[in-house]
């Protein structure tokens, strides 16, 4: 057993199946492993490129390890073979380690076929090898190419999921709370002061709401999941932030009085398809249906929250996903009970956001930064 533990490849092959064929979450699944592991941290940084780069590449890595198979492997050779191609293809390991290495550490029994493809793959690589489409090339479903061409148009997608198969940066506030840039500028568009009364109705796991409560004002931090709920509570108490108030209830139909509250966010769930470099496994997960799903999910958020702003107050809504129909979609259906609760768009918040449609905004994923589509009105 000690031996798994110790060994970065075994754990990542290991780690792999449990993802492909259980459903584990990777960013949730792998502290879990590390954690009962002696590796030191280059080791921990190693597992973690393995198992985040060969579960996000899988569908460029399977096309080039397909080709030298006769039929598919079992699960633990097939994360094997992951392995050992995302060294050769994207790590510049040398071909000798990545494939002996990777070889020793798959079972025994399938060790003769992960060897004999694992070279064929690296004269491959050393050759140059192409592929047949951007989908396969940059490793995401077909679905989510087309989605993505024609939201953004082609050249733009291709960039933006360029940079969504890198591993994220760490941001780490001024306070110790560990938040992506966009995120942040999420916060900052919500106008809240000293005094004001905020309501963040999508808080876990209580990013936007700690930037809110450290800038002096009340926030009222909400979750539907009761678990979702404990993670606000907890980094409401590591930050020390005395008013910051968690509840548990339901966006769609939140509990408070119309007309209370300064400013409400609305950090709606959504695809998070701006920010994909963060969850490995999301590409494979999410469908087109699951879009649409959300979107009128978003509607009926959004709706709800708007009486609950204040006369002179602001309300803004922001989804980590680069779709339109997520985005100036639900800000196009949602404009007309706006409307009629005297809601006006306002400018355009501090930072390199674009417009993406009327009354729509949109951060374009780069090197600091996740995807994030944003709105925001000010009640007349």
């Amino acid at each position: 057993m000690s031996e798994v533990l110790d060994d970065p490849r075994r754990i990542a092959i290991a780690a792999i199946v449990r993802i492909d064929e259980d459903g584990a979450f990777a960013n949730v699944l792998l502290p879990k492993i590390l954690a009962a592991t002696s590796l030191d941290r280059r080791d921990r940084g190693f597992v973690t490129e393995l198992v985040y780069g060969s579960t996000r590449m899988r569908r460029k890595l399977d096309h080039l390890v397909d080709r030298f198979l006769l039929e598919p492997p079992p699960p633990s050779a097939r994360a094997a073979l992951r392995i050992g191609a995302h060294q050769l293809l994207h790590l510049d390991t040398p071909p000798h380690a990545a494939v002996s290495a990777t070889v020793a550490a798959s079972p025994k029994r399938f060790r003769s076929l992960v060897n004999a493809v694992l070279r064929k793959v690296s004269t491959a690589v050393k050759e140059g090898v192409t592929f047949p489409s951007i989908g396969i090339e940059l490793s995401y479903p077909d679905w989510i190419v087309d989605r993505l061409g024609a939201d953004l148009g082609p050249e733009r997608a291709a960039a933006s999921m360029m940079v969504m198969n890198q591993a994220a940066t760490v941001h780490t506030r001024s306070d110790g709370y560990v938040q992506d840039a966009s995120s942040q500028l999420v916060a900052a568009a919500v106008p809240a002061q000293a005094g004001d009364l905020v309501l963040d109705v999508c808080a876990a796991p209580g990013g936007k709401a700690t930037a809110l409560a450290s800038r002096g004002a009340r926030v009222i931090a909400g979750d539907q999941r009761l678990a979702r709920v404990g993670l606000v509570a907890a980094n409401r108490q590591r930050l020390e932030l005395d008013d910051l108030h968690v509840f548990q209830g339901d966006a769609c139909s939140p509990p408070f009085a119309p007309a209370t509250f300064d400013a409400v966010l609305v950090d709606a769930p959504c695809s998070g398809l701006g920010a994909l470099r963060r969850r490995p496994d999301a590409r494979w997960r999410t469908t087109p249906g699951d879009v649409a799903e959300l979107s009128s999910l978003q509607v009926a958020m959004l709706a709800a929250a708007a009486p609950l702003v204040k006369p002179g107050g602001t309300l803004v809504y922001s989804v980590c996903t680069l779709t339109r129909a997520e985005s100036a979609g639900v800000v196009a259906e949602t404009a007309p009970t706006l409307r009629a609760l005297g809601f006006v768009a306002t400018g355009m918040p501090v930072g390199d956001w674009e417009q993406f449609g009327p009354d729509t905004n949109v951060l374009i994923p780069g090197p600091d930064a996740d995807g994030m589509a944003l709105a925001r009105w000010a009640r007349t």
